[in-house]
């Protein structure tokens, strides 16, 4: 599985030695039975980049971001990440497996909290069978994070004493519990009401101007335009066009692009 994407750099890039992407998606392709869900999917990013996928419900933009951390592996193509790659040709074995989503966080739409787990012991409990760290070093994390993220007050708390965006809220701190160096967002703020989804993109901002490489799947076109530094838009399984955040958002040179940015500014 050694595959060596330096080779697929321009000979000018090779020339003066730049360092391979950070992530690199070669042709992912998706089906589930018969149906096909991605086609050919090609993209990379730079470390400490934010990247805002967007485009039509059903397009396959959470599949994809399922597939870069191999919860749903991909039926084709191959993704490397910082010196780790995978190829869809040849199963990972679970080391790789280990290894890659020690590397990739993910928050997904619904927060997936314990609910008979305070709020500590939730943000704790990964470090403590994951990075093999004692409890009380675990907690001390945990508070850290929860105290970035707001809600140090809700430590002792059980996840329905929390709002949704406090929830959600808990769920990113989690994520970043296991020191990730690349986050993936599920439309975090899709199951919450306006304000509460407020409280979740100012973390994700935050996290931005920190350096934090995310790829965030969103219907926040707000978000797209003054926070990624990249905008992908999807459409049927493919990347249709792609670029500079405000350039795309603001100038889509694709017509399909247009019209769902139209539909989706005339709600």
């Amino acid at each position: 599985m050694n595959l060596n994407l330096h080779t697929q750099a321009p000979a000018s890039a090779a020339a003066v030695g730049a360092a391979p992407p950070f992530l690199q998606l070669h042709a992912i392709g998706k089906q589930f039975g018969p149906y096909p869900v991605l086609h050919d999917v090609c993209f990379q990013m730079e470390k400490g980049e934010v990247l805002a996928i967007i485009g039509p419900s059903g397009s396959g933009k959470s599949t994809l971001l399922r597939c870069i951390n191999q919860l749903e592996p991909p039926s084709s193509g191959r993704i490397s990440m910082d010196g780790l790659q995978i190829d869809a040709q040849r199963p990972p074995t679970r080391a790789e497996l280990v290894q890659l989503r020690r590397r990739i966080g993910m928050v997904f739409q619904s927060f997936n909290l314990f609910p008979h787990l305070t709020v500590l012991r939730n943000v704790s409990l990964a470090q403590i069978r994951t990075l093999g760290r004692s409890p009380a070093e675990a907690d001390r994390v945990s508070m850290q994070l929860l105290e970035r993220v707001g809600l140090a007050d809700k430590a002792e708390h059980y996840p329905a004493r929390c709002s949704g965006g406090q929830q959600q809220r808990i769920a990113i701190a989690r994520a970043l519990a296991l020191e990730p160096e690349l986050m993936l967002f599920d439309e975090p703020t899709s199951a919450l009401d306006p304000e509460l989804g407020l409280e979740v993109l100012a973390v994700m901002k935050e996290l931005a101007r920190d350096g934090m490489s995310m790829i965030v799947v969103t219907h926040e076109m707000h978000f797209a335009e003054t926070v990624s530094d990249r905008v992908l838009v999807m459409a049927e399984g493919r990347i249709i066009e792609q670029g500079a955040s405000q350039a795309v958002m603001r100038h889509p040179q694709n017509e399909r692009v247009v019209k769902f940015l139209q539909a989706v500014r005339n709600r």
